[in-house]
C-alpha cells in the first residue's frame, strides 16, 4: 500500500555512516537493522508533516484541531519511543546526532506548551517544562559545534540549522520557567530555574561569537525581553534568614476562595471560555504575552494538584496520558489582534459557550477617545474604547483621531461591538485608560452582565512603572503584591508575607459577606458569584477600590476603579469595616502614614 511504499522509499544516503555510500552501503546493512532505519525516517517524516501543520489549524473554535494535535502526540511518542528502543542501530547506521535526539524532544515540548494555551491543563505545561529542563540536564545541543553546520538535519524541511537549536531550546524553556514558576514553592529543582536569565545570555554570547551570525541583534532582544519580563514583579518576596527568593504562587489555591455562607443563594453559572487580549503600547512582553496577560491568564487557573509529581519526573522524557477533566476556563490569548481576528474568536467562543455557562472578555489595551467632547445625548459608539491592531501611528500612547468627527474610529473595540454577546452571561474586565467608555453599556437581552473597569488616571509614581505592567491587573492577580507595591514596599520577607496573606483570607472573607448580604447590590454580581474565579475577582475588586480610595496619592475620582452595573459604595469599597482591614494591612507593612487614617479626612 501507499504507507509501505513511503517506508521503502528512504534514500540510500540515509543508511549507515559517511564510509558507506549508494547500493554497497544498502548491502552492507542487515535487513532488520535497514528496516529500523526506514521505520525510523519515516516516523520522523511523519513527525515533522503533522508538526508543520499545527500552524495551519484554526486557533479558535474546540474541535477543529483537537483530533489532529492528538495525531500528532501519537506520532511523535511513538518516535520518541523507538529512538529509544533502537539507539545504538540508529547510532552506527543512521549517524544519529544528540541535537538531534534533542530536536525531537524540543518538538515535543512545543507541543505540550500549545497544548496547554489551547486547553489551559497545567499539566500540560509541567510537561512541557519536564522537557525542556531534562534537554538541558542531558546536554543535547553541547556537542554542536561549526561542523554540525554541515551535517544533514534528521528531519526533512526547513529546520533551524543544529547550531540555533540551543539558543531556541532555552528561550522555550524560559517561557515555560515563567509560567511555571507562578505555581510557587520551594522546590529546589524550580527555584534553580529562576535564573534562566544567566544561561541564555551565556549561550547567546557564545552562539554569536563562534558563528558570527547575522541575527545577533534579534537574539539580544529576546535576552532583552526575558529580562524584562522577569523584573516586572514590583515585590520580591525573600525568605527568612537570606536573601534567596521565595517563588509565591497567584494561581487559585484549595482553600483560598471564601466560601459561601450556609444557605447563600447565588447563580450556579460557570466560567467557561476566557478571551484575555493585550495591545497596549511599550508594556514588557515575552513572545507574544504581554505582563498583563500573564498575569490575568494565571489569575484564571488553578493550581495543579500533581505538581510535585511532575516536576519530580524531570528528565524521564515519557510522554503521559492527556487528563480526562478540565478544570481551567478555555482561554484564547490574543496579542495585538486586529477588530477582525477579535470579532472571529469572540464568535467562535460565543457559539460554543455551553448552558448555563460565562464568557470573560479581558482587555488590556490603549484607550482610544472620540474626536469631541460630546454635547449631545450619545450612544455606545461615541465614548471611543480600546485599540484594535493597525499599523497607524500612535500619539502620546493615546491614538490621535485623523477623519471627519461625524465618523466613529474604526480601530477600535467599541462598547457597543459587545453588545451582541451580551445574549449570553457576560463577564468584561476592561484596564485601559479610556475604560470609562464602558460605564456606557446597556443590558439589552437581561441576561447577566458585568464589567470591572480600572482607573483612568493614576498617580505620576504609579504611571512611571506602567511598563512592567498595570495597576489595577495587578491587584486582580496579586492583591498583596498590588498593596505592597502602593506602599512603596520593594521586599517583603516571607514571615510578614504569610502573616499579611493570612489577613487578607480574613479580609476576603467579609468583602464576601458585604456582597451576599447588600440589599441593594445589582442581581448580577450575586448570578457570578457561585464560580469561584469570578468570585475571587469581584473580591479582589472591592480590595482594590477600596485601598485606593484610602491612598493619599489617588486623589481624583478617575483614579479608582469602577464598575457597570455600579456597587452599592457604602455596603462595599466605602465599608467602614473594610476601610479599617485596608488601614490594619497598611500598619503591618509599616505603610500606614500613605493612608488616610481617618475616612472623613479623604473627602
Amino acid at each position: 500500500d501507499g504507507e509501505t511504499m513511503r517506508r521503502r522509499s528512504v534514500p540510500a544516503s540515509r543508511l549507515g555512516v559517511s564510509a558507506m555510500t549508494g547500493a554497497e552501503a544498502e548491502d552492507d546493512v542487515p535487513l532488520g537493522e535497514r528496516k529500523t532505519v526506514t521505520d525510523f525516517c519515516y516516523l520522523l517524516d511523519k513527525s515533522k508533516q503533522l508538526f508543520n501543520g499545527l500552524r495551519d489549524l484554526p486557533q479558535y473554535g474546540h474541535k477543529q484541531w483537537q483530533s489532529y494535535f492528538g495525531r500528532t502526540f501519537d506520532v511523535y511518542t511513538k518516535l520518541w519511543k523507538f529512538q529509544q528502543q533502537h539507539r545504538q542501530v540508529l547510532d552506527t547506521r543512521y549517524g544519529l546526532k544528540r541535537w538531534q535526539i534533542g530536536e525531537v524532544a524540543s518538538k515535543i515540548g512545543q507541543l505540550y506548551y500549545h497544548y496547554y494555551l489551547r486547553t489551559s491543563e497545567t499539566s500540560y505545561l509541567n510537561e512541557a517544562f519536564s522537557f525542556y529542563s531534562a534537554i538541558r540536564q542531558r546536554s543535547y545541543y553541547y556537542q554542536v559545534n561549526k561542523e554540525d553546520r554541515s551535517a544533514p538535519s534528521a528531519s526533512p524541511g526547513p529546520d533551524p540549522e543544529p547550531r540555533t537549536q540551543k539558543p531556541l531550546g532555552l528561550s522555550w524553556w524560559c517561557v515555560s520557567v515563567l509560567l511555571q514558576n507562578a505555581s510557587g514553592g520551594s522546590d529546589p529543582a524550580r527555584l534553580t530555574a529562576l535564573s534562566p536569565l544567566q544561561e541564555l545570555s551565556e549561550e547567546i554570547e557564545d552562539y554569536t561569537q563562534r558563528f558570527n551570525t547575522e541575527d545577533q541583534l534579534e537574539w539580544n532582544l529576546v535576552l532583552q525581553e526575558v529580562a524584562a519580563f522577569i523584573e516586572a514583579d514590583p515585590v520580591v518576596v525573600l525568605n527568612d534568614g537570606s536573601n534567596s527568593v521565595f517563588v509565591t504562587s497567584n494561581r487559585l489555591q484549595e482553600g483560598s476562595v471564601p466560601p459561601l455562607e450556609q444557605g447563600m443563594v447565588v447563580g450556579q453559572l460557570v466560567l467557561a471560555d476566557a478571551l484575555i487580549v493585550g495591545n497596549c503600547n511599550n508594556q514588557v512582553k515575552f513572545s507574544e504575552l504581554t505582563v498583563d496577560m500573564f498575569r490575568m491568564l494565571q489569575a484564571l487557573e488553578r493550581e495543579p494538584v500533581n505538581l510535585a509529581t511532575q516536576t519530580s519526573k524531570q528528565g524521564t522524557l515519557e510522554p503521559s496520558e492527556k487528563p480526562a477533566k478540565r478544570e481551567n476556563p478555555h482561554k484564547y490569548l490574543l496579542y495585538k489582534p486586529t477588530f477582525s481576528q477579535l470579532y472571529t474568536f469572540l464568535s467562535a467562543s460565543f457559539k460554543e459557550l455551553p448552558a448555563n455557562s460565562v464568557l470573560l472578555v479581558y482587555l488590556s489595551a490603549t484607550g482610544v477617545f472620540p474626536a469631541s467632547h460630546l454635547d449631545y445625548e450619545a450612544g455606545p459608539y461615541d465614548f471611543g474604547g480600546v485599540l484594535t491592531n493597525t499599523n497607524r501611528d500612535v500619539v502620546n500612547g493615546e491614538t490621535a483621531q485623523k477623519r471627519n468627527q461625524a465618523q466613529k474610529e474604526m480601530h477600535c473595540l467599541h462598547p457597543g461591538d459587545l453588545f451582541a454577546f451580551t445574549r449570553k452571561p457576560l463577564f468584561i474586565i476592561v484596564d485601559s485608560s479610556n475604560s470609562a467608555a464602558y460605564k456606557n453599556f446597556s443590558n439589552l437581552f437581561g441576561q447577566p452582565l458585568v464589567c470591572l473597569l480600572s482607573p483612568t488616571v493614576y498617580p505620576k509614581s504609579v504611571q512611571d512603572q506602567a511598563q512592567r505592567g498595570s495597576l489595577f491587573t495587578l491587584f486582580l492577580y496579586s492583591p498583596l503584591l498590588a498593596f505592597s507595591s502602593v506602599c512603596g514596599v520593594n521586599s517583603v520577607r516571607r514571615g510578614l508575607w504569610d502573616r499579611a496573606q493570612d489577613f487578607l483570607q480574613k479580609v476576603f472573607r467579609d468583602i464576601g459577606q458585604m456582597i451576599t448580604r447588600s440589599r441593594s447590590i445589582d442581581q448580577a454580581f450575586l448570578q457570578f458569584f457561585g464560580d469561584e474565579f469570578l468570585r475571587l475577582l469581584l473580591i479582589r475588586f472591592v480590595f482594590c477600590s477600596a485601598a485606593l480610595r484610602l491612598h493619599k496619592l489617588f486623589r481624583e475620582s478617575r483614579s479608582f476603579p469602577e464598575s457597570y452595573p455600579e456597587l452599592p459604595k457604602q455596603d462595599t469599597v466605602e465599608s467602614g469595616v473594610l476601610q479599617k482591614h485596608v488601614l490594619e494591612l497598611a500598619a503591618m507593612l509599616d505603610a500606614q502614614s500613605l493612608f488616610w487614617d481617618d475616612a472623613l479626612e479623604s473627602y
